[in-house]
């Protein structure tokens, strides 16, 4: 079993081959490719897009617009494989914050409190955070890029029972590349199971979920002279009526990245009024007060694949040696709840521990696998469960458990709005570096009883109340 509480980053391993190959050059591959130098030779990544050389927009990350959030569990993780990279990204603008004092949220009942803690991460655009891993990951490990090149298809021996390379093609031309391991780490548009199949096994079965949530972002330029104690904003929706939300999340170059949302089809427009007077509908207009007056320095991104997917590549009777996929190309959420870059990371963990554990390449496409899953399972049901809270969401129906957890987890938050110390745990949770049982412990489930033996009636939050709570210490 994975440990993602303990990382011990393998160091000077006996190397299991002499190259391995990651298809794709987003996070999830960048981190694999990280973790494979210790266990490799040689290590190709495959990127069919050319990469800027500053922090900037690319095609093959189309949501890199919208409000990315590194988690805590995720910035250790990066901590680990590229020491020195907040310092970097720091010293090109990106900022720390303090979930519980700095992150005033507008949730089930009304503020949460805000008070100093040690629940810490950085804040920066997604442009600047994956250039910054690229930058390192080129400068000081064993890593080749192949830009703007396609992989067509997989490499295999005659019996098909070990994937050999993989074909590319870069300017209309084509040819073999082979390796010791390839890493699928192409995302949702992922043609592992197309392969799979070309070479005589089953493609993997699909679980979706989706609540049709839509979200539209814009970029702004922090009014001049602007002063706050805060540097991510947010208002969340309320089920089952209020299914709008938005965020104002602080980034590099003294910019805001602001993003709306809507569930069910609710979308949010993409012109400038539309968008404005979405934010003004959202059950508390905050977000609307800081951003009107702002300064737009973009256009406004809309972005509507937001389904979570789960491939059970971990369910397959059979898969060759020589391959394993990772990242979203198994298992994406809906972006809204911000995981998909730490899970990313926990997964390139599992592959370091995998190799490490393993005495040679046979049989690892299906242990690692088995191991992803277990690494994947508590944030595919965190995500999931909060979709499944909207009349419209296809893919499944919640059971009696799943409404059970829901009612539990809002009489948390409800209790969490006058305890900071419940509030804490339970941050701790969103941010991946506990699990979720913590907020099952004795004294908070005596004090949620508590709660719901004093009060008969339903708490009510007093919506559109503007003023963001004092910090408390």
């Amino acid at each position: 079993m994975i440990n993602s509480d303990k990382i011990n980053i393998s160091q000077q391993q006996p190397k299991k081959g002499n190259h391995a190959i990651v298809i794709g050059g987003s996070i999830a591959g960048l981190l694999a490719g990280r973790v494979l130098t210790n266990h490799f030779q040689q290590v190709t990544i495959v990127e069919r897009d050319r990469f800027p050389e500053h922090p900037q927009f690319r095609p093959g990350v189309a949501q890199s617009h919208h409000v990315h959030v590194l988690l805590s569990k995720g910035q250790q993780i990066l901590e680990q494989l590229f020491p020195g990279l907040v310092e970097d990204l720091e010293t090109s603008g990106s900022l720390k914050i303090d979930w519980a004092a700095e992150f005033p949220w507008y949730n089930l009942f009304g503020w949460q409190p805000r008070f100093r803690s040690d629940i810490k991460s950085c804040l920066c655009s997604r442009h600047l955070l994956e250039w910054g891993i690229r930058r390192q990951l080129t400068a000081d490990y064993s890593v080749q890029f192949l830009e703007s090149t396609q992989v067509k298809n997989l490499l295999s021996n005659v019996s098909n029972s070990r994937v050999t390379g993989v074909r590319i093609k870069s300017n209309s031309h084509e040819q073999d590349l082979t390796a010791d391991l390839v890493v699928d780490t192409s995302g949702r548009n992922s043609s592992l199971p197309k392969w799979l199949t070309a070479l005589g096994y089953q493609a993997p079965e699909e679980t979706v979920i989706n609540s049709f949530l839509g979200y539209s972002s814009r970029w702004y330029k922090c009014p001049e002279g602007f002063q706050t104690d805060w540097k991510v904003l947010a208002v969340a929706t309320k089920p089952p009526n209020d299914q709008r939300a938005g965020i104002i999340y602080s980034v590099e170059n003294n910019f805001w990245v602001t993003t709306l949302y809507g569930i069910n089809k609710d979308y949010p427009p993409t012109d400038e009024v539309g968008f404005l007077e979405f934010a003004r509908s959202l059950r508390n207009p905050i977000v609307y007060e800081f951003i009107k007056d702002a300064q737009p320095i973009s256009p406004v991104y809309g972005y509507r694949r937001t389904e979570n997917r789960l491939s059970h590549y971990e369910q397959l009777s059979r898969l060759p040696d020589g391959i394993v996929a990772i990242g979203d190309a198994v298992c994406c959420f809906n972006p809204v709840y911000g995981q998909g870059m730490t899970v990313a990371a926990l997964g390139a963990i599992a592959l370091d521990q995998c190799l490490q554990s393993n005495p040679s390449l046979k049989g690892l496409s299906k242990y690692f696998q088995k191991q992803l899953a277990q690494v994947n399972s508590m944030p595919w049901l965190m995500a999931t469960a909060e979709d499944l809270r909207w009349p419209g969401t296809e893919g499944a129906k919640p059971d009696w458990m799943t409404r059970l957890i829901q009612k539990y987890l809002d009489q948390v938050l409800r209790l969490s709005v006058e305890h900071p110390e419940v509030y804490q745990k339970y941050i701790t949770v969103m941010q991946l570096t506990q699990p979720p049982k913590i907020l099952f412990q004795p004294d908070i489930m005596a004090k949620i009883l508590g709660q719901i033996i004093k009060n008969n009636q339903q708490f009510e939050s007093t919506d559109r109340d503007q003023n963001i709570p004092q910090l408390l210490c």
